[in-house]
């Protein structure tokens, strides 16, 4: 189920000082941030499907407070993250790259073959979107009480499949990848910001967040707590 440990070491992300790699030379490229959720729901993808060899997508990550600019010019005119250079053009979209890189790279599946399963997929992953915009707008209010709605709805979808602790069952899959980078985050922001255990009462959620903790390829990927606490008391705490 799981992919091959990943044992990876970056290189410093790129800046407004480093120059640009050698662009559409053959090489398949995943523009990453470190810090960016949306990044890392890729980032995760890559590391899950290409079980070690790293060479068929290469992660090349991005300082986003201080872009290359080359990057916007040259590679992909969003100028965010993340964005992959593959077979002479860029594309770019989070959710979109989950699909692209599942399809179009040989290793283990993201989705299943069952039908139920896959509409079921597409359903969840149609409401990441709500699910986020729920919890960060909860911020500004009564944190607990508003965005509890949110990991309740995680809680009831993880309840739909008995046959095992993931989305759609015992396999690991690419509704588990859209979502663990924001429930990573909100686990720890919750957690430190508010004192609130968003897994108390849920222990679907409780025993998904355990499991998915497990999966090598999303092992490399997780952000240090103590630097995103700091980052979000920053956003969203600063008077």
């Amino acid at each position: 189920m799981a992919a091959a440990t990943v044992n990876e070491h970056l290189p410093t992300p790129l800046d407004a000082t480093s120059e640009p790699p050698p662009l559409f030379d053959g090489t398949t490229r995943l523009y990453i941030s470190l810090i960016c959720p949306y990044a890392q729901r890729t980032w995760i993808t890559r590391n899950y499907k290409v079980q070690g060899l790293y060479d068929k997508i290469k992660v090349v990550p991005i300082d986003l407070q201080n872009r290359p600019a080359w990057y916007k010019e040259k590679v992909y005119p969003e100028n965010k993250v993340p964005s992959l250079e593959h077979n002479g053009k860029v594309i770019g979209e989070s959710l979109d790259l989950i699909k692209y890189i599942d399809s179009n790279f040989e290793g283990p599946s993201l989705l299943p073959n069952d039908h139920a399963k896959k509409q079921f997929a597409e359903d969840l992953i149609a409401y990441t979107d709500t699910f986020n915009k729920t919890v960060f707008t909860s911020f500004k209010g009564d944190t607990t009480k508003e965005a509890g709605p949110a990991f309740d709805h995680l809680e009831n979808a993880l309840s739909k499949f008995e046959d095992g602790p993931f989305f759609l069952g015992h396999e690991f899959s690419s509704v588990d990848v859209a979502y663990i980078p924001f429930v990573e985050r909100f686990q720890i922001a919750f957690s430190a910001l508010w004192n609130y255990n968003i897994t108390a009462g849920r222990p679907k959620l409780a025993k998904w967040i355990e499991e998915v903790n497990k999966i090598d390829a999303y092992k490399p990927t997780k952000m240090d707590p103590k630097e995103l606490v700091e980052q979000y008391k920053a956003r969203f705490l600063a008077q």
